[in-house]
């Protein structure tokens, strides 16, 4: 089992930057591929980033791709997302996901993620 836990949401002015972090509990963190995800009001939730278990590769939606950057720190057991100009459009609720899929771009779906946190609110003001 894994519980994750997301923090570092709250208000930002469009252009600003935010860092969430995602904190994982037990053992077993360096063994899965974690990600990101957001939903919007009245909106699916959709893909973000994703990040291998060894964080030695990356995958972004092109919506963010140049602006945020996924890590994790492995003897912390916490992934991270840093966020950068930030647009009206990134105002959700975002999700940590941990996967032990191997393939990276599969990561994209939210099918293969086994455990979820319960998210923590960006908004953005223009």
């Amino acid at each position: 089992q894994v519980q994750l836990v997301e923090s570092g949401g709250g208000l930002v002015q469009a252009g600003g930057s935010l860092r969430l972090s995602c904190a994982a509990s037990g053992r077993t963190f360096s063994s899965y591929s974690m990600g990101w995800f957001r939903q919007a009001p009245g909106k699916e939730r959709e893909f973000v980033a994703a990040i291998s278990w060894t964080g030695r590769s990356t995958y972004y939606a092109d919506s963010v791709k140049g602006r945020f950057t996924i890590s994790r720190d492995n003897a912390k057991t916490t992934v991270y997302l840093q966020m950068n100009s930030l647009k009206p459009e990134a105002a959700a609720v975002y999700y940590c996901a941990a996967s032990s899929m191997s393939g990276i771009v599969a990561l994209r779906s939210r099918n293969e993620y086994r455990y979820w946190g319960q998210g923590t609110q960006v908004t953005v003001s223009s």
